[in-house]
């Protein structure tokens, strides 16, 4: 076998790859010889077929898994000897398009390498980490926004008429055709006016009923509404309004505390404080990870791949279109070409990345396989009732996979640099961080 280089031009590499016609046919023999034992056909013993007949019958086709098998062998050996890695899959033709049983096989391959990623001094690395903790007033704000989820309702004057966001207390009895159906009667049922518990129209009927009003309420069931039997049909609900009340935040005491799993509201106050924290510490280190890719982006300058280049800017151009045009959900659009600004970005990000693969590669950093199952459930619980199928998703997809492991690989490279970066804590307010935030929003 023969690989000759053809090209080598910056990044560009091209070569040649010869296989002797001597070596296919070997390749072939040696496939006829390895599952002769276990063929059978018509007038022989099993195992008995003679090689000939096989090579008649099967070589044909073992000849295009050899010629694969050839240039795959060949292509392997070639990356091993050459210590190249292909930015993107090699493209590799076949050259001597006449090819015929007997002629060698002429292959072309060209592909882009990865450069030589120099190396960086990590313990130079200088960063500040901003510190927030969480202020009495930041944990006040938190325990009042709790207190509004959990509402409680309270009785409006007398006479008072109900309005959206109200809860009135009804007995309800349900007819269709003038028949009562099941399901369709309670009593003291409490409903939240605007909440879209009920059948679309009903609750905008009660608006403006105060108690001790009887009034009907007209509505039609919807077309795939669950019940075939009720499914599309116009109803009549007899309705009787015995309470209106008012929404009024929960108070915030031991009661509201364990409503949240919480032992009593000091308990409460600590668990919020700690989520705030965590809250602030996730933010100050997307800040810090943005003036470590800062500083290294200053640390190194290499020869960059034009293919992974271009790919990462047309990536970015059409990213920021669809964020520009929300309207437009699919890619039927124009093709969008990459301005100066997103080659820009797209040389920073590809370098970026590449530093960061060198140095996990070089670190022995890995994603286990317990933080990616736990990277999949995540994602699956945007999901709800589809976990499974978006595991099946994710298990034949490797592209999808790769988009899960990539960021986690990443985290894992930043956190081991962090750890060997000189670090120096900054304690600030929340919203000195919260600044910090928008800052990293208006760059991107």
């Amino acid at each position: 076998m023969q690989v000759t280089e053809t090209l080598n031009e910056g990044l560009k590499r091209g070569y040649k790859i010869v296989v002797p016609a001597a070596d296919l046919d070997a390749k072939v023999n040696d496939k006829l010889v390895e599952a002769q034992p276990e063929v059978e056909m018509k007038g022989f013993r099993k195992g008995k077929v003679p090689l000939a007949l096989l090579k008649k019958q099967f070589g044909q086709r073992l000849m295009g898994e050899a010629m694969q098998e050839a240039v795959d062998g060949a292509m392997s050996k070639h990356f091993e000897d050459s210590g190249d890695r292909p930015a993107m899959q090699p493209d590799v033709k076949m050259t001597n398009e006449e090819w015929k049983e007997g002629d060698d096989v002429e292959v072309e391959m060209t592909y882009e390498a990865l450069p030589d990623i120099p190396e960086v001094n990590l313990k130079g690395i200088k960063l500040e980490k901003l510190v927030v903790k969480a202020a009495d007033a930041d944990v006040d704000e938190a325990l009042n926004s709790l207190a509004e989820t959990a509402q409680d309702f309270k009785d409006r004057k007398k006479g008072s008429k109900a309005k959206d966001g109200d809860q009135v207390v009804i007995d309800f009895l349900g007819k269709v055709d003038g028949e009562p159906f099941d399901g369709g009667a309670a009593e003291d049922y409490p409903l939240v006016l605007g909440s879209g518990s009920f059948i679309p129209g009903f609750e905008e009927q009660l608006v403006g009923a105060k108690a001790g009003d009887e009034l009907d309420v007209t509505v039609t069931f919807p077309a795939e509404y669950g019940a075939e039997n009720l499914a599309g049909k116009d109803a009549v609900f007899e309705c009787k309004v015995k309470e209106v009340k008012e929404p009024v935040a929960a108070e915030l005491n031991d009661e509201l505390a364990k409503k949240f799993g919480a032992d009593d509201l000091e308990a409460l106050k600590a668990q919020v404080a700690e989520r705030l924290e965590a809250e602030f510490s996730g933010a100050a280190r997307a800040v810090m990870k943005r003036g470590l890719l800062d500083e290294m982006d200053k640390l190194v300058d290499f020869d960059l791949p034009p293919s992974l280049l271009d790919a990462e800017a047309k990536q970015i151009a059409h990213q920021l279109w669809h964020e520009e045009n929300p309207d437009v959900e699919g890619h039927d659009h124009p093709e969008i070409e990459p301005t100066d600004e997103h080659n820009k970005l797209a040389g920073r990000r590809v370098r970026l990345g590449l530093l960061l693969a060198e140095l996990g590669q070089t670190a022995e950093i890995e994603v286990t396989d317990a933080e990616m199952t736990q990277a999949v459930m995540n994602q699956a619980r945007q999901y709800p009732g589809q976990e499974r199928q978006f595991f099946e998703f994710v298990q034949q997809n490797p592209q999808m996979r790769q988009q899960i492991q990539a960021p986690l690989f990443e985290d894992k490279v930043i956190d081991y640099i962090f750890e060997l970066a000189e670090v120096s804590e900054k304690e600030v307010s929340k919203d000195d961080l919260q600044k910090a935030v928008e800052a990293l929003e208006e760059e991107e």
